[in-house]
């Protein structure tokens, strides 16, 4: 069976993308950064559906970390066929000037730092130039990288511009290595991440500005990704899909 790695997969988006893989047909290796018990809860699911379910903990913005996440995986499940980049998070919801410079700092290692170190390690892994039989890896963007997110979290949305910007230059440099290289950028989604920055009422707050007048489920961003890795996906690279319901 084919081995996708989910980094962030314990909660909300990376969670659905993990249990939706395993009805799919690819055993899971889980990354999570504190919540055991949630990782431990998908690996139940992705059981349940007949698949090899690995839970690993690892900080991606720590490149030894992230060394040994990929090395532990292949340990235990074989050789990495697929990376879905979904460890992110946003913040406190504050103005630029009210915010806490570390965590600005924080932001900016998982989202950017993160998602190249764990990019790098598959590419290391799976390009065809370093002996691997190539690859699809799925970043996670957002829609608050052409938004820009006044007033919530303008450094959230940069560092989401600078995902897109690299999914963008990843596709053409490892596409003749047989790595495909895409993004979704989610939408306003039903996730705790709304609770984590101060507003749980931020979705309901939202719905109404969005033209399909509603947020979406993580399913719903889920099955694009799972498009992306897809054989039906084959000739997508380099492709920054906006799964946001017209906003």
């Amino acid at each position: 069976m084919p081995v996708l790695l989910v980094t962030g997969g314990a909660r909300g988006i990376g969670a659905a993308v993990c249990r939706l893989a395993a009805l799919r047909g690819w055993d899971l290796c889980i990354n999570y950064q504190r919540d055991a018990a949630a990782a431990e809860a998908v690996a139940q699911d992705v059981v349940a559906a007949g698949q090899r379910a690995l839970t690993l903990q690892a900080d991606v913005s720590d490149a030894d970390e992230v060394s040994d996440l990929f090395a532990a995986c292949e340990r235990g499940l074989g050789q990495v066929d697929a990376l879905v980049a979904s460890a992110g998070l946003t913040g406190r919801i504050s103005p630029l000037a009210a915010a806490d410079p570390r965590e600005i700092s924080t932001v900016i290692d998982v989202n950017v730092t993160g998602t190249l170190l764990c990019c790098r390690e598959a590419v290391l892994r799976m390009s065809t130039a370093n002996g691997g039989s190539g690859g699809s890896i799925v970043t996670l963007s957002s829609a608050a990288s052409t938004l820009g997110s006044p007033g919530e979290y303008v450094w959230y949305a940069a560092s989401k511009g600078a995902v897109d910007s690299f999914t963008l230059g990843l596709a053409k440099e490892v596409g003749p290595e047989g790595i495909r290289v895409n993004a979704v950028a989610p939408g306003m989604t039903d996730t705790e991440i709304h609770a984590a920055g101060g507003n749980p009422d931020r979705p309901t707050q939202i719905a109404p500005t969005i033209p399909l007048r509603r947020v979406a489920t993580p399913e719903e961003i889920a099955a694009p990704v799972l498009w992306l890795l897809s054989a039906e996906a084959a000739y997508v690279n380099g492709a920054i899909l906006r799964v946001a319901g017209g906003r």
